[in-house]
This record gives C-alpha cells, structure tokens and sequence, in this order.
C-alpha cells in the first residue's frame, strides 16, 4: 500500500468517527503549493452532506487526523484545502517496504491471452507493425507484473489474394531468384514482388481504358488479375506446384519476420496460421443457421442481423461458399477457448478495425458463447511520420528494420560525440548502441496514449534530455556508476530525518505496483512510461540537492545508497515492462 492509500484510509475511518458518514472518499493530492504540508485534502465533498463551510470543516478533520491516528505530524487549511504534514516515520517504513517488496507479485490466478503483431506474409513488417508489436508486447508483460498468467499469440495471414499476387509476380518476373542469390531478407524480397504485380496491374487497367473499357470493369478483367483469382482458386483446390511455391515463399518471409521480432525485442507463445484458421469458422455457421441466430439468403449466402444491436447485417459465407475474414475470426476465437484455460483475450489490431470486433463480439454472443464478455479489441492510432502517411501498394512504407537501423546509427554518432563509450570494447559499444537506439524509438512509442494517432519522429525520440527513453537510460547509468564507487551496501541502522526530495522520491518508488496495476487495468503502456520519467525527475532532484558518497554521517550516505538502488530497480523493472533494456554506460 502506497503512502497516499494509507492516507485515504485513515481519513475514511476518521470520517466515521467524527461524522458517521460511510462511503465519503476524499480527493488526496501531492502538495505542489507553497503551504506547508506533504497531501492536500480536499474537502468540498463534505460541504453538501454537512451544511457546513469548507474552512470549518477542514480545521475539525485536520484536528481529528492529528489527534486520532499515528501518521500526521500538523495541518493548515488555505480555503477549504486541508493541508497536512506526514510523519518522517511513515515515509522511512514505507520506502523498507518497498525494498522489502520489490519482488513480490501477488498471483491474479486468471490467465490472459494477448494477440498482436499478426501481419500478412506479402510484405515485410512497417512503421505501424512497430507500434502494434511494442504495444502488445508491453501489455503482456504490464499484465505479468501485475500477477496475470499471459499467452502471446499472433495468426499469420499466410493465405488469400493478396498472397497470390506476390507468388505470381514472382513467377513472371522472378528468373528463379531467391533470397539468398540476391542477398536480399525474405520478407522484403516477397514483399518487392507485390509491388511488382501492382505496378504491373495499373498498367493492364491503364491499357484496358485506352481501348474504351470502364476503369471499375478493366480492374475485373486485368489479365494479372485473373491469374491471381486463379491462382488463389488453385491453392484451395490443394494444386500441388500453387502449393509447394506458396510454402516456400512464405518460408522465406518467416526467416525475415523472425529477424525482425529478434531485433525489435518481441516474441510469441503460440502461433497460428489462417491457412489452417479459414475452414474452422464453417461449423459455426451451421450451428447459427440450427440455432436460428443466422439466416440463408436464396443466393446460398448467410448472414448475421445486427440491426437490433445498432449495427448492420454482416456476411459470413459467400453464396459459393467461401468464407469471410469474419467467419475465420470466430471460428479462431472458439478454437483459442478450447485448447486454453483463459479468462481474457486481448486483440492489439489499428482503430480502423473497430466496427470488424464489434460485429465479432456480438456474433459470438448471439452463438451463445458467454466469454465473449472476456473478449477486448485493443483499438490503437495510426502512427505517422512528419512526411506524412504511407501505402505499401506503392512501395512507400517506412520499412520496420530500415527505422531500427536509423535509429542505431543515430544512437552511435550520439555516443561518438559525447566520447563517453572510448574506454568500453567494441562488442559493448554495439551492445550500448542498439539498446539506447532501441529504448528511443520503444519510449517514444510507448509514451503516448494506445488510443491517440501519433508522429513519430526519429531525431525528437533520442534527444538525451526530456521525455525520453535515453534520458531515463542514462539516469540508471548514473546510478550504477555511483553505486560502482560505493562498493558494497550496507543496511543503515537508525531512523532518518528525511528532507523533501527524499520524500518526494519514496512517494513515487511506493507508487510503482499502484500504477502497474492501472496499467493492467487500462491496457496502457503509457501510465509506466510516464511514471518511469517522472521518478527520473525525482531521482534527479534528489541527486542534485543531496550528498552521497562525500556525506560525513555514515548512516544516511547509506540510507541514500539504498534509495539510490531501488530507484534504479524500479527504472529497470519499468523500462522492461516496455521491452526496452538498460546498459551501466552511456
């Protein structure tokens, strides 16, 4: 328990006491005013219940807190705000609680499945594949810390049109190379042949209006298209050579992905491919059709009323009898159930995919299936960059791996300037440099609210002051430096009188598992990053204002030592959760 939920506990106990009212929760706020006092109460709430004015009010709780709990040390009320001073001790017993604590995960007993990544084996992974990776990533591990079971999960979409279209470009075009004769990653190399049957279809479209047939229809009858829609046809069918040509194509983007989630710090528990995911859905719709929660329209095709819900009517089976996206989702969801124990599942998919999980869930609602409840669409902004948007038809994506190295190379000719590495060997300079390039781009992502779009700009993310991931790094490399010079801890062994900046700084290391455990609660990276720069600001307050190693009275350079450790704990343990690393140089 946090100093400021001690507080809001005592003072509901007092308010019983003095003015038996149950249920009253008090606003408890950090004091930022110039009056004295460490909280401010305030007490307006209790105005209406007891007729009575804020001033008066705040003089009688200030006079009971003192006199009838053990934590107030004095109190001042400034129009109606109830300033009060804790006792030095509260703050001395919280922080060995902490330290004591720092640990310890209290067990939820609930296992959580969080989806993410999922991206398509035509091309290589993108800007927005970042955001959507660390998201899910951090979530997972936030969710872990805060005492959950979790399952990362991710379902390739290995099968369709748009598959098919690289696997022909590559057939025309090819020559019979592959990744390793043009020394070319495998996703990318894929990815290059799906721009190619582009540029090679609005040529066709382009010719087919030239001759006077309508733009919607010379896109219907493109050569290339056919041949595609063909292709896709004889993939379905189990044709052997489509077959073998698409195993091995997506073998090569497998090798690029797995390249691509190594460097950027992910990875998965299970895996599963919508190839093998498409046909689960089928069931489903006979048991729909059975149950009367689904109808058959003359052509064949079936389909889900939604408009009682304030939604539309969805297809779920063409009238040829193929499925649709949707008709996998469910039949994937109902699979996920099955072969696990989970109590939640976490799908981390863009915002302009929120109407999709709405129709999901309720569908699955209307089948019957009660944990629908559990099912959560974590909708997040697009991200762009200062150029503007992207679009992979054209070739114009900022490429995943293309940024990571940027953002290296930025971090390398930073730590070259600064010359604070020279004494290091060369595999630790490497080893420094990918981490605070990566801790950049990984804090300045995770920073922002999951819900919020946003512009991501490489040179701002790795500024080495201000809110961002080198600042906070290098403040954990100065405190390893500091404890370095220090030599071994040592307990300190009497109570210490603290001044503000030591308060201030046990206030936000006792703040941690509270706001973990928002974070779980709200599924937002965001809360930790922030609360991890604000006990950065903290700590460098403290550092400045007081002296460590040059401090005469051996009890207290101790006592700073040790708050000095389990702030650069808590700096690690929250820069993990974001999946970013730390280094003891910079």
């Amino acid at each position: 328990m946090n100093i400021k939920d001690i507080i809001e506990e005592k003072l509901s106990e007092v308010i019983l006491n003095v003015y038996q009212l149950k249920d009253i929760k008090l606003e408890v706020q950090e004091n930022k005013t110039e009056f004295e006092g460490d909280f401010t109460i305030v007490t307006f709430p209790l105005v209406k219940q007891l007729k009575k004015n804020p001033e008066s009010i705040g003089v009688e709780l200030g006079e009971a807190l003192t006199e009838q709990t053990e934590i107030f040390e004095s109190f001042n009320v400034v129009k109606g705000f109830l300033n009060v001073k804790v006792k030095n001790q509260l703050f001395v017993d919280n922080f060995r609680s902490v330290s004591k604590n720092f640990s310890t995960i209290e067990k939820k007993n609930a296992t959580v499945m969080v989806e993410y990544s999922s991206p398509n084996t035509n091309k290589p992974l993108h800007l927005g594949h970042i955001r959507n990776n660390l998201l899910g990533f951090s979530v997972a591990q936030i969710l872990k810390e805060a005492g959950y079971d979790v399952i990362k999960t991710q379902i390739i979409n290995d099968r369709g049109i748009h598959i098919c279209k690289s696997m022909l470009a590559w057939e025309k075009f090819g020559n019979g190379e592959t990744p390793e004769t043009t020394h070319t990653k495998g996703d990318k190399f894929v990815g290059n042949y799906y721009v190619e049957f582009d540029k090679s279809y609005k040529k066709e479209i382009a010719e087919l209006v030239e001759q006077g047939v309508g733009e919607e229809q010379a896109k219907k009858d493109a050569p290339v298209m056919k041949e595609a829609q063909k292709m896709l046809l004889d993939w379905e069918n189990g044709e052997a050579t489509v077959r073998a040509l698409w195993e091995e194509m997506n073998s090569w983007v497998y090798k690029g992905f797995n390249e691509t989630y190594k460097r950027l710090g992910v990875d998965f528990d299970q895996v599963q491919y919508e190839s093998n995911t498409y046909i689960l859905g089928k069931d489903l719709i006979q048991e729909g059709l059975d149950k009367g929660v689904l109808y058959q329209k003359e052509d064949g095709s079936v389909w889900c009323d939604l408009t009682d819900e304030g939604l539309d009517q969805k297809l779920l089976l063409r009238s040829d009898g193929t499925s649709v996206y949707m008709t996998q989702d469910l039949g994937t969801a109902v699979e996920r159930f099955k072969q696990n124990n989970i109590q939640k599942l976490i799908y981390t998919v863009g915002n302009e995919q929120d109407y999709h999980f709405q129709v999901l869930f309720k569908i699955l609602k209307k089948l019957g299936y009660e944990w629908a409840d559990q099912l959560y669409h974590l909708s997040y902004g697009m991200v762009e960059l200062p150029e503007g948007k992207m679009k992979s038809r054209e070739g114009t994506v900022v490429d995943a791996d293309d940024l990571m190295q940027e953002m290296y190379e930025t971090a390398k000719s930073k730590a070259q300037e600064l010359g604070k590495l020279e004494t290091l060997s060369e595999e630790d300079k490497e080893i420094s440099y990918e981490t605070v390039g990566m801790g950049a781009l990984k804090y300045f992502m995770l920073k922002v609210d999951p819900k919020k779009k946003m512009l991501f700009n490489p040179a701002e993310s790795i500024d080495f002051n201000g809110n961002t991931g080198p600042f906070i790094q290098y403040t954990y490399a100065r405190i390893q430096s500091l404890l370095s010079k220090a030599g071994t801890l040592q307990a300190e062994t009497a109570d210490i009188e603290l001044n503000q900046s030591e308060k201030e700084l046990i206030m936000q290391l006792t703040n941690f598992k509270t706001v973990v455990a928002k974070s779980a609660e709200t599924l937002s990276p965001a809360l930790v990053a922030n609360y991890v720069y604000d006990l950065v600001k903290a700590y460098n307050s403290f550092y400045q204002n007081n002296p460590i190693l040059n401090q005469e009275d051996e009890n207290v350079k101790q006592f700073r030592l040790n708050i000095s450790d389990i702030t650069a704990k808590t700096i690690k343990k929250s820069l993990e959760l974001l999946g970013i690393g730390t280094v003891n140089r910079m």
